[in-house]
């Protein structure tokens, strides 16, 4: 009876092992095979598990639902629905300020005042009626239509009009205007939390703006710099992305099915179409594209994911550096009662929130790298591969806000280690060859540079020998005098005065 209960695995291991073989070799073929065979087969039961947190089947809607619940509003299949009944009531409305269009009177305060309440009071019950019908549909606009045309049914005079929903639309009309909205709610949650970012390293940039580093290139000691001047040349960075993303215009067409408003002008020849298209998208707060297909190209959706992952991969080399920092101890970490480092070495607290960041960067990235190059394309007039794509904006917009969050969390927690810095300045005089070599040019030295690579490249230099170096120069008292007060520490140029003015130079760029 044990053998029975074994796990699948296990019984083949021990199966395989037990078997009688004519031949060592083709024992342990059978072997393999044998495990192979197990090793396919389900290790758990299938269930039909109810959804939550702990069953989701992505960890921004289960572990990190909490952390991402702000974009549900924005990018969640209730948002596309409310964002698609919200264009066709608006189009609904547009129609009816239409003279030429006599069929659809202008609309009483009642009528309007229904359809305002109904956008108002749009939630998931009502958004619940429409996936209903898309069961039966197979078409999820469609069924947006169905559900308002019930809706209109209630009130008598729109009862009367309601076969004008969705008059003269391609689906792709009602889903580019949605879609654009969506993204105007999600760049709307999304920015808060990349100035929270900016700010946090801003206020490093400041506050350790006199703290001498040393700079590293190529993983070697550079000339020196402050902590504070490297934390203002991240936020300037990520502040540059942020008024590029503020500049995107987000399109929106209204064209019908090839872009030419062929069955508008079918039925109302008389009427500027594109005019009233053009007014029509304005009016939703987007700006128009008159040039169009039965899609939108979706080239400015390339430019905003592009936008916002070059914003991301600055937080990736900002996470990268800040990490490094931490591993050679220029920054301690704050520890935090009851949490643990390892499993195993109790005294380790690592850099887990930068690690967690750059993790859903990669992530992030990876949607909207892919997000950029696949919507712009598309076959002909259209084809659907945007369709299931374009559902996945909120994902990409779902890991870059983890990522901001780790990284403010893993800023919060960052304790300065200014001895250390200075300590490892105090041990690398070899980065003084650069100002002394300038020093002996303006004095015209022969050779300057070929004089300091060989007394430093490779080799470790202290104090007093750089001084005594400095002091046999045949140079004037005045070049000479001010190359021995200089010392790594104070040799960082103007990284005090440059790191002092980002707080005004953020504000120039917004």
């Amino acid at each position: 009876s044990r053998t029975h209960t074994m796990p699948a695995l296990a019984r083949a291991l021990l199966n395989a092992r037990v078997a009688p073989a004519p031949a060592r070799s083709h024992a342990r073929t059978h072997r393999r095979a044998t495990i192979r065979a197990a090793s396919r087969d389900r290790v758990f039961d299938a269930q039909d598990l109810a959804l939550s947190d702990l069953t989701a089947l992505s960890p921004l809607d289960g572990r990190y639902a909490s952390k991402t619940a702000a974009l549900r509003g924005a990018f969640s299949e209730f948002a596309l629905i409310r964002a698609r009944v919200y264009v066709e009531v608006r189009w609904l409305q547009t129609l009816a300020a239409i003279p030429e269009v006599v069929e659809v009177p202008p609309l009483s305060a009642e009528a309007n005042a229904f359809l305002e309440n109904y956008l108002t009071n749009f939630d998931v019950v009502e958004a619940a009626k429409v996936k209903t019908v898309e069961r039966t549909t197979n078409h999820d606009v469609k069924a947006v239509e169905y559900v308002l045309k019930d809706a209109l049914m209630t009130q008598p005079e729109l009862a009367k009009i309601m076969e004008f929903t969705h008059f003269a639309c391609t689906s792709e009309d009602i889903n580019n205007l949605s879609h654009a909205l969506m993204l105007r709610d999600g760049v709307a949650t999304l920015k808060p939390e990349m100035t929270k970012m900016i700010d946090a390293i801003a206020a490093m940039g400041v506050d350790y703006a006199a703290t001498p580093m040393m700079s590293r290139t190529h993983g070697q000691p550079a000339s020196p710099t402050t902590l504070g001047k490297e934390m203002a040349n991240v936020a300037y960075r990520l502040a540059r992305q942020v008024k590029q993303l503020d500049s995107i215009p987000l399109y929106g067409k209204m064209a019908g099915a090839v872009g030419n408003y062929n069955a508008h002008m079918s039925a109302y020849p008389n009427v500027n179409w594109q005019a009233v298209a053009e007014k029509f998208v304005t009016g939703l707060g987007l700006d128009f594209n008159p040039y169009v297909t039965q899609i939108e190209p979706h080239d400015y959706m390339a430019e905003l994911f592009a936008c916002v992952e070059r914003f991301n991969t600055i937080t990736l080399d900002f996470d990268r550096d800040i990490w490094s920092y931490i591993s050679i101890g220029y920054f301690k970490q704050k520890t935090i009662a009851g949490e643990v480092g390892s499993s195993t070495m109790p005294h380790k607290v690592n850099p887990i929130d930068f690690e967690n960041s750059e993790g859903n960067v990669g992530l992030a990235n990876a949607v909207f790298a892919h997000l950029a190059a696949k919507l712009p394309v598309s076959r002909w007039q259209r084809d659907l591969t945007d369709s299931t794509v374009l559902r996945n904006m909120g994902v990409g917009f779902g890991y870059s806000i983890l990522a901001y969050q780790s990284t403010l969390r893993g800023i919060s927690k960052l304790e300065v280690n200014a001895q250390a810095m200075a300590d490892d300045l105090d041990v690398n005089w070899e980065v003084l060859a650069e100002p002394i070599q300038t020093v002996m040019r303006r004095y015209a030295v022969e050779k300057p540079y070929e004089k300091l690579k060989e007394l430093t490249r490779g080799r470790r230099v202290d104090a007093e020998g750089m001084r005594e170096f400095v002091s046999n120069l045949d140079i004037p008292d005045e070049g000479k005098k001010s190359l021995l007060a200089l010392t790594p520490s104070t040799y960082i140029g103007n990284a005090t005065a440059q790191a002092k003015d980002i707080l005004n130079k953020l504000a120039e760029i917004k």
